[in-house]
């Protein structure tokens, strides 16, 4: 039996690294350059030309002249000066030095003659491969297959955002329904490759289901009761400039709010899931009410360090802006009812809300599950 289980995880785990590949090979609808007559390419920082930045204590204004090689793409070989544009931005300003590796844009004229090289950014991506591919080495080599199985989940819930749920809110679609069906749908494919297809993996899926319904449900009344707009969610107003006026920002905001929390709610909800099953395997005669106190045991104790967890993302998330109303000596009171800091106050309230809920509820839901005959790892 246990061989025929991990065949069958093996088996779901091929499948959905198939899907994942289908989900690769998807267009958004999106895929049109904006720039006709450009080309993105990497780039070798050759020499650099400081003379016409213009220093003003911390911050750098003018340009700066760089002489670069082209390292990719149809110019690759090719030697130009490039010029980069700084704004006096800390966050968006770089200044290239000799050596560096660079993203560029090489612009072109009707014959497809480079006549111009925009400098883009840093060309990290090399390094971020390489991080990426050290983290899944440590796990592969931590976990073994459990590990592969999380690398495969970790790349289908990227895909189902980057590939389904932007292009479908972009397209017109509700946000708040693609959100959601987005998170079922994570949901569901993640908890079937973590724990397996088994009743224990069907109660953490109905639970945490339930329980992100519910979220977003609570999620959308906190948010129309505080009087929060979407527009708090960051660069959410350069998607009504850029064409998407229809774009609900608000909805938006509760599938955010809801996919947020969904990892934590799912994350509970499958340790509330295995405790029971445990408890099930080890005391086949157990009655539904003590194997649901059971679970409520085991929830009562996760469900305080998920709710910090929430927390600490959140605050982690805003503490630059934080820190910057108290250098101002901004009163409390003033900064506990701003717009961005109330967002955050629903996001963490609404999120600790289903986590509160999915332990009572994967509890019943389980407890319902593992008294029927059979043990807990059967699905049938």
């Amino acid at each position: 039996m246990n061989t025929f289980k991990k065949k069958g995880e093996i088996v779901f785990a091929v499948i959905l690294a198939a899907v994942c590949l289908v989900l690769y090979l998807v267009p958004t609808g999106f895929e049109r350059s904006i720039y006709v007559n450009a080309e993105g390419a990497k780039a070798r920082v050759l020499a650099t030309d400081d003379s016409h930045i213009i220093q003003t204590g911390l911050f750098r204004q003018g340009d700066q002249g760089c002489t670069v090689e082209i390292l990719s793409g149809t110019h690759k070989g090719l030697i130009m000066d490039g010029v980069n544009m700084l704004s006096g931005s800390l966050a968006s300003d770089k200044v290239f030095q000799e050596g560096d590796l660079a993203w560029v844009l090489v612009e072109r004229d009707s014959q497809d003659r480079p006549i111009f090289i925009n400098m883009i950014d840093y060309h990290r991506l090399g390094k971020e491969l390489l991080a990426a591919l050290v983290f899944v080495a440590v796990l592969i080599a931590f976990a073994r297959l459990s590990g592969v199985r999380i690398v495969i989940s970790f790349i289908f819930a990227f895909l189902c955002i980057w590939k389904l749920l932007i292009p479908a809110a972009l397209h017109g679609i509700n946000p708040l329904f693609v959100s959601l069906a987005t998170l079922m749908g994570i949901t569901v494919a993640t908890l079937l490759l973590v724990g397996g297809v088994n009743r224990m993996s069907l109660a953490a899926i109905l639970g945490s289901s339930i329980s992100s319904l519910i979220t977003a449900l609570v999620g959308g009344l906190m948010t129309g009761w505080m009087r929060i707009h979407g527009s708090v969610l960051e660069q959410s107003e350069s998607l009504l400039y850029s064409g998407f006026q229809n774009l609900d920002l608000t909805s938006l905001f509760v599938g955010v709010v809801a996919l947020s929390a969904g990892g934590a709610i799912m994350d509970l909800s499958i340790d509330v899931s295995v405790a029971m099953a445990e408890v099930r395997d080890h005391a086949p005669g157990i009655g539904r009410w003590e194997l649901f106190r059971s679970g409520m045991a085991v929830g009562r104790a996760g469900v305080g360090t998920q709710t910090t967890t929430l927390l600490l993302a959140y605050m982690g998330a805003w503490l630059s802006v934080m820190m910057v109303y108290m250098a101002q000596s901004t009163p409390i009171l003033n900064i506990l009812t701003s717009k961005m800091i109330a967002s955050e106050i629903v996001q963490t309230l609404t999120g600790c809300t289903g986590l509160v809920l999915v332990t009572p509820i994967t509890s019943l839901v389980a407890s319902y599950l593992y008294s029927k005959r059979g043990r807990a790892e059967n699905i049938s």
